[in-house]
């Protein structure tokens, strides 16, 4: 079965590059347009992926112990998280000063699971909602971004793992110092809010229209959750909207015209992210050579499948279909093994 159908398809837009892949996306898709606009060959490929890959700060014992969903050889699934740290210093990329995990200090506040085919020219993204009510190993139930915060990136990869059924091949994470930083170095990020609302937690106004959004105001609008009708929901819908813009605003400040731009760029890509220590230099070339081909026609993201929202234990929860999420993300997969995503 096609999961085209149960997928929303983004419809390129001429201001918009490929769908985005957050962190590790978006340093690819930077890359990808560096050597597509510079003519670079293989031997461009090698030294760019060797420089700016050597800058990105690895993660060491990213992935959980024991067993683990077998790797089926066809494409690679992402797992990458937006952490929302309260320390004052940053925790991920190079400029990274403290800790990126200590219990209890962190949270997962974003989190999509990434899906590239294996010819490079597919990519499905799932958001999984911050207050999905999951079984998290060893702790029982709780909203799925309490697994970061319990366990890091080995305990958060293990949750989603159990809960997908799907073997996470590479981790990545970036938190709130990085978001701004990142948005900021692009030169803003636009995005068009449709109607007015006010966040009361944030205490933040948000005017309908078109804003080009610096760090400090592109984080505040991809964390409202109140003041919106969807809630939770509206949250997501603004995350992938304003990683879509990101992409795209990357891709524009990427170019022949200016190689120093490009190379701040890069650079920025590069000081606000973390990846698992699994992910090389070599792994990050094939990525960048597979993803010259990525079709913007088939990139799609998704939600994972809601039943219902209740209290449970005192707290806002979301109670999530499972056995509809494991059938979606099966579809990639199968669509991926028998080559028809391509």
């Amino acid at each position: 079965m096609s999961p085209r159908g149960q997928w929303q398809y983004w419809a390129p837009r001429p201001d918009a590059g490929p769908h985005h892949r957050f962190l590790r996306g978006a340093l690819a898709l930077a890359l990808v347009a560096v050597l597509t606009l510079l003519g670079l060959g293989v031997g461009g490929v090698w030294w760019a992926t060797n420089h700016y890959g050597d800058q990105v700060t690895r993660i060491p014992h990213a992935f959980p112990q024991g067993p683990r969903p077998p790797a089926d050889g066809k494409g690679t699934t992402f797992l990458l998280a937006g952490v929302d740290s309260r320390s004052t210093k940053p925790t991920t990329g190079t400029e990274a000063t403290t800790r990126l995990w200590t219990y209890g200090a962190q949270r997962s506040d974003t989190l999509m699971l990434v899906h590239l085919d294996a010819g490079g020219r597919t990519a499905y993204t799932m958001s999984i909602p911050r207050d999905s009510w999951v079984p998290i190993p060893g702790h029982g139930s709780a909203k799925v971004n309490a697994a970061f915060s319990w366990g890091g990136p080995p305990l958060l990869i293990q949750t989603v793992e159990q809960l997908t059924g799907t073997r996470v091949d590479h981790f990545g994470v970036i938190d709130w110092h990085g978001f701004k930083n990142l948005t900021d170095a692009v030169g803003g990020v636009p995005v068009t809010i449709p109607v007015n609302s006010y966040d009361p937690e944030q205490h933040h106004h948000f005017t309908a229209g078109t804003h080009l959004m610096n760090g400090t105001e592109a984080l505040a609008y991809v964390r409202q959750r109140h003041g919106v009708p969807g809630g939770e929901l509206d949250r997501i819908k603004h995350q992938q909207q304003f990683l879509h813009s990101l992409a795209g605003r990357i891709r524009g400040r990427v170019a022949l015209t200016d190689p120093l731009g490009t190379a701040r760029m890069l650079d920025a890509i590069t000081g606000t992210v973390s990846v698992d220590d699994r992910m090389s230099n070599g792994d990050l070339r094939n990525l960048v050579l597979g993803l010259r081909h990525l079709n913007t026609s088939h990139t799609a993201f998704s939600t994972a499948p809601i039943v219902r929202s209740e209290l449970v234990e005192g707290q806002y929860a979301l109670i999530l279909d499972r056995a509809k999420l494991r059938a979606q993300w099966r579809a990639v997969e199968t669509e991926d093994r028998h080559g028809t995503g391509t």
